[in-house]
């Protein structure tokens, strides 16, 4: 199959197809009229390669995916290299959970603490809810 209908048939375009071509990730196979020709596993290469990426893996880290593939394994996820990809990533992504557990620790205190804060105002104007907020800017909130 051309360019044209590869990209299609994995709901991509010619010029990302170009540039994993230009990355090694998909082979730059030429007819004889000089034109890109692709097959089905071309195709199973790309479908690979942009799911991993929905996932959130970086193209350098669909290598070894694409790699296995072309080794002829039925599956680009049954390599070491690629169970060693995953491995990276859920370290990464535990990572950025308990980063993100921290902030959300850290937002909820200051919540709470402005809560706190509004409610000895209240407390001391004689004011239910506490007094009118005050914009930093200048002007009244309403």
């Amino acid at each position: 199959m051309r360019i044209g209908e590869l990209a299609e048939r994995a709901g991509t375009t010619t010029r990302t197809l170009r540039y994993y071509e230009s990355r090694g990730l998909l082979p730059a196979r030429r007819d004889t009229n000089g034109h890109r020709t692709y097959d089905e596993r071309d195709l199973k290469l790309l479908r690979q390669i942009r799911t991993l990426q929905d996932f959130g893996f970086g193209l350098e880290e669909t290598r070894p995916f694409v790699e296995c593939l072309r080794a002829g394994h039925p599956e680009g996820d049954s390599c070491p290299a690629s169970l060693a990809v995953y491995r990276r990533k859920l370290d990464e992504l535990d990572a950025l959970i308990a980063e993100l557990g921290a902030v959300r620790e850290t937002v909820a205190r200051q919540l709470a603490r402005a809560e706190r804060a509004r409610e000895k105002l209240a407390a001391e104007a004689g004011v239910s809810g506490g007094p009118e907020p005050v914009c930093e800017l200048g002007g009244q909130q309403g």
